[in-house]
């Protein structure tokens, strides 16, 4: 038996029991019915069923969050010690069913098991470092004055809502509830209608490691009923979101009503710049592992290829051979690097750049093509002679397509990686440190990196500017978010107080 027929073998049994029972809402501890019927849940692989899913609106929504409600003050006053034990349980729980999660999203999302492996342990790796910082969360300062001791601390705001995307959903969710959870927050979870399965996943491990009823409730469901019903919910505090710019902004005016605080991780269109000092290799590399891993469906990837104009010709020919050399397959098979793309209605998004980039002048110089008939498979796609001006440039395309635009000199190389709605992420190549110094001081991005593809360190701030994005994850600042400060003074003496009314 080959690698990929034991992989399926092990996928259908894991799913045995979802294609009979399907995927019920989870409220309180308890199953829970969808209060609009169910939705089908449809793998991208072949179109097939996978199975039946809760059809959850804001009847759902408004249970999770009393439930959530009614949780938040015992989990709020639990024991720091108690709290990360739960979580250290909750990162074993994730490790021991790893294959499991990874499996049900390759099936669920087209992601690649070559990238999804690690995905499930990622997961895990989230809740290990949230709960060494469990103890300290609601540490603060000593900030004495001339009459007064002040001190701050910090609580946890409440019960808040995460709404999660369908690209790498499981680390994602986790990215975000592993935090909520140690600041003592409660949760209402509401995870991609196109990738549910690992969301069911999440909050199974995490009750049985001992995660109280009602601390974490799933609700499956669409935006525009569920996602819109948690961000108006007065019980929400705050929403954690990851996903398109358009939605991050019906969710901030969705939830100004209630004055909610939003954490928002947009889109981006991402600048890879290419001097020609830099180590040309690896580069190279990365610029193709940045856009081309995870089917291009992250929100990270170096979708725009800046390339001076003295080594763009040697860069892109080598470029041309890689892309075309990379396999597309069964998500399964752990030799493929590209599976299929997530839903019918994203891969028609995809393929219809492939026109616009002819409209737009642009050379399709790899891929540009659909591969097969059963499932939503394409291509990596590279357009070279491109101007920043095109719409391939300028629109994020969500998938494993790079757009090469050429540029002269330093100024504009900033000029072309400004020149955008978003500010995500930048990637810089250059042996030149004064170089990188100046350039990075002014390119406009929330991340940057420098002869290096996007390595995440758990401790440092993960956000972006402009369209891309309000606020920061990542280490204090993912508390920051998810508690309010609390300042109290402390009078050290009798300092004068200015009497009124006093005769």
């Amino acid at each position: 038996m080959s690698i990929l027929d034991d992989n399926i073998a092990k996928l259908d049994g894991f799913l045995s029991r979802f294609r009979t029972e399907g995927i019920q809402n989870r409220i309180a501890g308890q199953d829970v019915k969808g209060s609009a019927g169910t939705f089908q849940n449809t793998s991208p692989v072949d179109k097939t069923l996978i199975c039946d899913v809760a059809h959850g609106t804001g009847v759902d929504i408004d249970a999770a969050a009393d439930a959530a409600h009614a949780a938040f003050a015992a989990w709020r006053d639990m024991p720091a010690l108690a709290r990360k034990k739960i979580l250290i349980r909750i990162a074993e729980g994730i490790e021991a069913r790893a294959v499991e999660i990874a499996l049900c999203e390759c099936w669920d999302t087209g992601q690649a098991y070559k990238f999804m492996s690690k995905a499930a342990l990622r997961g895990a790796e989230n809740f290990r470092y949230f709960a060494d910082q469990v103890v300290q969360a609601r540490d603060g300062q000593h900030l004495k004055s001339p009459t007064l001791m002040n001190i701050t601390t910090r609580v946890p705001i409440g019960p808040v809502g995460v709404i999660t995307p369908w690209n790498t959903p499981f680390m994602l969710s986790t990215w975000k509830i592993a935090p909520a959870l140690a600041a003592g927050c409660t949760v209402v979870h509401k995870p991609a209608e196109a990738s549910p399965l690992t969301a069911r996943l999440l909050v199974e491990i995490a009750e049985e490691a001992g995660l109280p009823p009602g601390v974490l409730n799933t609700v499956n469901g669409f935006g525009e009923e569920a996602g819109k019903a948690l961000c108006e919910n007065p019980k929400i505090k705050a929403i954690a979101f990851v996903g398109e710019s358009r939605t991050g902004s019906l969710i901030t005016k969705q939830g100004a009503d209630t004055l909610k605080r939003n954490h928002l991780e947009l889109g981006g269109k991402n600048p890879v710049i290419v001097f020609d000092d830099a180590d040309l290799d690896r580069a190279l590399d990365a610029a193709i592992f940045m856009i081309y891993s995870i089917n291009g469906e992250r929100c990270t990837s170096s979708s725009r290829l800046l390339v001076q104009d003295t080594i763009r010709d040697a860069f892109e020919a080598k470029l041309i051979k890689r892309v075309n050399n990379i396999k597309v397959g069964h998500p399964l098979d752990p030799a493929t690097e590209i599976g299929p793309l997530v839903t019918e209605e994203h891969f028609n998004k995809v393929t219809s750049y492939f026109d616009i980039a002819k409209e737009d002048g642009a050379t399709v110089a790899a891929g540009g093509v659909t591969v097969g008939d059963e499932g939503y498979f394409v291509r990596p796609t590279l357009f070279t002679q491109a101007n920043n001006q095109m719409r391939i440039a300028q629109e994020e395309i969500f998938g494993p397509v790079l757009t090469s635009i050429p540029f002269s000199t330093e100024e504009e190389a900033l000029q072309i990686a400004n020149d955008i709605p978003y500010g995500l992420t930048g990637y810089v190549w250059t042996n030149d440190l004064t170089r990188a110094l100046r350039f990075t001081d002014k390119l406009e991005a929330g991340m940057i990196w420098v002869n290096s593809e996007n390595v995440r360190h758990l401790p440092t701030p993960f956000g972006g500017v402009k369209a891309s994005g309000i606020g920061r994850d990542g280490g204090d600042w993912s508390f920051d978010f998810y508690m309010e400060q609390k300042h109290i003074g402390f009078a050290t003496g009798q300092h004068k107080i200015t009497k009124l009314g006093a005769l």
